[in-house]
């Protein structure tokens, strides 16, 4: 998987210093345009010409070339120590963040977007920032055309040096696209590629009688079947790759089989798999628990384009 233009949303603050590492390291790797895109804020009301600035919270005339200049030299010296080596443009724009991104990212034509958890400069492990991700993150997951990497943690390898990626599919559309993404991007790194299942056992439960060990059994073995159908066929003569299928809570099984593969990278649809059409689907919530809580970068990934052929 190879990347043109990244898209590297940020507020320009420590809340996405782990990201922007991330963003600039890929774009010097592959020679990619990288984009850094800072949303200035949302109109004060209306059709307002001021803007309520998201970093200091005063407000600023929105189409005062000065102050626009500013931003933009400011965005420019924050991130001056990484710039070097790598071809940076620096674009701002007014409204909702969430909408800017995905305007801009499909303007762009961007082939990836890097962004961070949360814009909040906050401890990963209090439970009030595990409880939800950020709402920008959640939409902007939700409706990007291309692959969302995001970035809650510091990572210790980048694209081109990780050696391991670990794919979780629950079979659904989207997951195809995930699969996708993540075959090509270990067929390019000369990655391990591990295809991961978990067989949702509190979904199980649900109905108020537990499954039998012969029920288990037989949805793992069912699990594998789609494997092979679904995604082994797809992948030629690559054969550098492993599969497993665990039963438990998704999000926790997904964690704990990341970390013991060693995972550099996870990749996921980011919506329940009941859902036909990735557009009208929410953010998932083992998605969210897993990009919260894992050791690695997490790539959402909902939609065929930028990763088919």
């Amino acid at each position: 998987m190879y990347y043109k233009k990244i898209l590297f949303a940020t507020t320009a603050s420590p809340a996405c210093d782990n990201a922007a590492k991330v963003a600039f390291d890929m774009a010097m790797k592959y020679d990619a345009e990288l984009v850094v895109f800072h949303v200035l804020g949302v109109p004060s009301r209306g059709f307002s010409t001021q803007v309520t600035d998201v970093k200091t919270g005063e407000l600023e005339e929105m189409y005062d070339d000065n102050y626009i200049s500013l931003v933009k030299e400011e965005i420019k010296t924050y991130y001056e120590e990484l710039s070097d080596q790598v071809n940076v443009r620096i674009e701002t724009a007014v409204g909702v963040p969430y909408r800017e991104i995905l305007r801009q990212a499909r303007a762009e034509g961007s082939d990836l977007i890097v962004m961070g958890s949360n814009t909040r400069n906050e401890d990963v492990t209090s439970t009030r920032y595990r409880g939800v991700a950020g709402e920008t993150l959640r939409k902007v997951a939700k409706n990007a055309r291309c692959p969302v990497a995001i970035i809650s943690r510091p990572c210790t390898t980048c694209w081109k040096l990780f050696s391991n990626i670990v794919v979780a599919t629950d079979f659904s559309k989207a997951a195809d696209s995930a699969f996708l993404y993540a075959l090509k991007s270990a067929e390019a790194v000369g990655a391990r590629l591990y295809i991961f299942h978990a067989y949702d056992l509190s979904a199980a439960y649900a109905g108020g009688k537990a499954p039998t060990q012969a029920e288990i059994e037989q949805r793992v073995a069912q699990a594998q079947q789609k494997i092979k159908e679904k995604y082994l066929h797809k992948m030629g003569d690559f054969d550098n790759y492993e599969v497993a299928i665990w039963e438990g809570t998704p999000y926790v099984e997904i964690l704990k089989y990341a970390r013991d593969k060693q995972a550099d990278l996870i990749v996921m649809a980011h919506h329940a798999r009941q859902y036909a059409n990735p557009d009208e689907a929410e953010f998932g919530s083992t998605v969210e628990e897993v990009v919260l809580r894992a050791p690695c970068p997490v790539a959402s990934v909902n939609h065929p384009d930028k990763v088919s052929d």
